[in-house]
């Protein structure tokens, strides 16, 4: 009999009165956990059939996902260390109407300028293209281990850019 190697950790959450559970892969940040949480409790609202992390058939498999009703991305959110050939990538082939990067305290300025080199202007339309940038008081905020409630995100915690 071999050994199980456990690869990920798991961390529940409760948003809108359910368990969220997400994992943290080995080389994977709390940080990058967190903001799959958050992005998750924001686009709820807009997007009650949510997932996380489902592998959809594309290149990439995305940290936030909610598809339309003949299976197509209409939601797709990226968290952490996203990079700009993959922001550029899913700009013209996910074919989701709305993208969001959620990153960690990062400078948006030059982020943002980055992701507008890197993106031809037809593939961000007003309104596709979001950036949140989190706070570092986020960590401290949340305790999975308490199962607290998560309903919305205070202003203070994050940066909201359209790019």
């Amino acid at each position: 009999m071999g050994t199980r190697i456990n690869l990920a950790e798991t961390y529940h959450f409760r948003v809108a009165g359910t368990r969220l559970t997400v994992y943290k892969k080995r080389g994977e940040s709390y940080e990058h956990v967190l903001m799959k949480a958050l992005g998750f409790v924001l686009y709820l609202p807009h997007f009650p059939l949510l997932e996380v992390e489902r592998r959809i058939g594309l290149r990439y498999k995305p940290d936030l996902i909610a598809l339309d009703e003949q299976g197509k991305a209409d939601f797709w959110g990226e968290c952490g260390h996203v990079g700009l050939r993959k922001v550029g990538w899913l700009a013209k082939h996910s074919g989701a109407r709305q993208i969001a990067l959620f990153k960690y305290a990062i400078t948006a300025k030059h982020f943002i300028q980055q992701v507008q080199d890197e993106v031809e202007p037809k593939y961000r339309p007003a309104g596709r293209l979001t950036l949140f940038n989190f706070a570092p008081l986020i960590v401290h905020e949340i305790n999975p281990q308490h199962q607290e409630e998560i309903n919305d995100i205070p202003p203070e915690w994050y940066e909201r850019y359209d790019i």
